[in-house]
């Protein structure tokens, strides 16, 4: 399952972004998005996790959680829209 995290204080890193979620299970990945012209931070990032009732209770967790002085938004990730 992919996990959408938003809200992130702009200092947080990708090894911090999945630091947050393996104590729940494995992770097969964790990005922060980033500006391409700036390379600064977006403030939101994803996380994809093989075990999906992992990544439930992860969402279930830490959404609301604070994390560096800012409360997170953890959710199940929706697919890009085709426009």
């Amino acid at each position: 399952m992919t996990v959408y995290v938003s809200n992130l204080n702009f200092s947080v890193t990708d090894e911090l972004l999945k630091g947050l979620f393996t104590s729940y299970g494995e992770v097969t990945s964790a990005r922060v998005m980033t500006d391409k012209f700036t390379n600064r931070s977006r403030g939101f990032g994803f996380v994809e996790m093989p075990d999906d009732s992992a990544a439930q209770k992860a969402i279930d967790e830490l959404n609301g959680k604070v994390v560096d002085s800012r409360s997170i938004g953890v959710n199940q990730a929706r697919p890009k829209k085709e426009y």
